[in-house]
């Protein structure tokens, strides 16, 4: 199952452990790499404060934690090890147990799901650089999250998630991971996991998905023409672009872990105001894209013009200081070491394509922006 730091990556590391444990006879202490996790925790974050049901799975939480908290501290998760690809799959490898991710995360009740990324983004407020490891309190919420959210799926597609990245997870990756903690507290938290897993998959959640409000429905019409225009202009642009290669899993230059965190905690708080129904759809035109990509992993012009048009519409559904809080945080990240970085990223990403068509697609985006602005809440 399946990025983050430490609040986005305890179930699911303990998941991924659990696949290595299993293949390799030895329990994998983090995740095998922060990109692997990324989805099944962004696709699969989960909520934070326990609904209405009862709270098996939030008491069940508490023990997972009390069992795993000793590896927690244990692994260092100011690394940049979480960043790099583990082993040798290709990116297209990658992409298709994104995909699982993708279609469980589309499956997952929405509310459950923004309850889980405020738990996250609560957690992620708690850490800091000398000191990124969530409190116990922090990880029991985030845990019972993961789990409420996990149950609000059919247990198929979880499984279809933890095969596809133990596929694609290198298998030497388990035994180093191994080295880096107490083997005995590893175990523990496996053990501990096992118990969490067994609660979860005893306590399914049945998901329901609220309608989007009809004031921004009637709104969201001109999204979709206006990513018509976009689509035509840019995906020239796109089949430029070399989406097999390595670059875009490698560590920002001079960014800390400490600080994509910050990063990322800001798309999770934009992420916890988005529309749940549009969310969904979103998730689904990715995932119809995915399963037309070519041999150089570009999509059909069709899904590339349907993600647009699900972008854009989720965009529109958040208030826009939140959308300016994830360019500002990634932004930041491009100058936190080092002022002319930001250029010398693009100029190497532009140097890679047709400069014409670039232009083409950056000017087209300008007048999509200004369209979901027109939108936006």
């Amino acid at each position: 199952m399946a990025r983050g730091r430490g609040a986005k990556l305890s179930v699911a590391a303990a998941a991924l452990a659990g696949v290595c444990y299993v293949k390799q006879n030895a329990f994998v202490s983090g995740p095998a790499r922060r990109s692997a996790l990324a989805v099944a925790p962004a696709a699969v974050a989960a909520i934070a404060s326990a609904p209405a049901f009862a709270d098996e799975i939030g008491d069940a939480s508490k023990k997972l934690t009390a069992a795993s908290y000793p590896f927690m501290k244990e692994v260092d998760w100011n690394s940049y090890l979480f960043n790099v690809k583990a082993g040798t799959a290709s990116p297209a490898e990658w992409a298709k147990a994104v995909d699982k991710a993708i279609v469980m995360g589309a499956s997952m009740d929405p509310d459950v799901l923004k309850k889980a990324v405020v738990a996250h983004h609560k957690a992620i407020g708690g850490l800091t650089a000398t000191n990124p490891v969530l409190s116990e309190a922090d990880l029991t919420e985030v845990n019972a999250a993961i789990g409420r959210m996990i149950a609000s799926v059919p247990e198929s597609q979880t499984m279809d998630v933890y095969n596809a990245f133990s596929a694609v997870v290198g298998k030497d990756v388990p035994a180093y991971l191994m080295s880096t903690v107490k083997e005995e507290d590893a175990k523990k938290a496996y053990e501990g996991f096992l118990e969490f897993k067994d609660v979860v998959k005893a306590h399914p959640i049945t998901p329901s998905v609220a309608a989007t409000p009809a004031a921004l429905s009637s709104k969201l019409e001109a999204v979709g023409a206006a990513a018509a225009k976009l689509s035509a202009a840019s995906y020239p642009f796109m089949k430029d672009v070399d989406w097999t290669s390595d670059v875009y899993v490698k560590p920002l230059p001079g960014a800390s872990p400490f600080e994509v965190t910050k990063a990322i905690d800001k798309m999770l708080v934009m992420g916890a105001s988005m529309d749940g129904k549009l969310l969904q759809e979103a998730a689904v035109a990715h995932h119809k894209a995915l399963e037309s990509v070519d041999g150089k992993l570009v999509t059909s012009a069709a899904d590339y013009e349907a993600v647009n048009a699900a972008i854009g519409k989720l965009v529109a559904s958040v208030p826009s200081s939140e959308v300016m809080g994830v360019f500002n945080g990634v932004g930041g990240l491009l100058n936190s070491a080092n002022p002319s970085m930001p250029g010398v990223v693009a100029n190497n990403l532009f140097n890679g394509v047709v400069a014409n068509d670039a232009i083409e697609a950056y000017n087209a985006f300008l007048n999509f922006k200004d369209v979901v602005k027109a939108a936006q809440r």
